[in-house]
């Protein structure tokens, strides 16, 4: 449903509904979301590839089958260790 660019992220949306989003991501290694912070909790699940996740300072690996927890109002920000592909979820309600 995506697919890998060179030196891109590219996303499409799945789901959007007012309870909620899923968006699927490629990130082309090196590339990243620079630190932002979202007013929901967000998982992301690792689908390939390895990402490092910062969250609230703290930098974590997720590899591919792997997943994490933003939580809610906590900056985090993320970077392509390789080439990796995510699913985002975020629960809104």
């Amino acid at each position: 449903m995506v697919s890998y660019q060179e030196g891109s992220i590219v996303s499409r949306m799945l789901i959007n509904k007012p309870s909620g989003t899923v968006t699927l991501f490629s990130f082309d290694q090196g590339e990243g979301l620079s630190e932002h912070s979202a007013p929901y909790d967000a998982m992301l699940i690792n689908l390939e590839g390895e990402v490092e996740v910062i969250i609230g300072g703290k930098a974590r690996t997720v590899k591919g089958g792997e997943m994490i927890i933003m939580p809610a109002r906590i900056p985090h920000a993320v970077k392509a260790l390789t080439r990796f592909m995510m699913v985002l979820v975020m629960i809104h309600e």
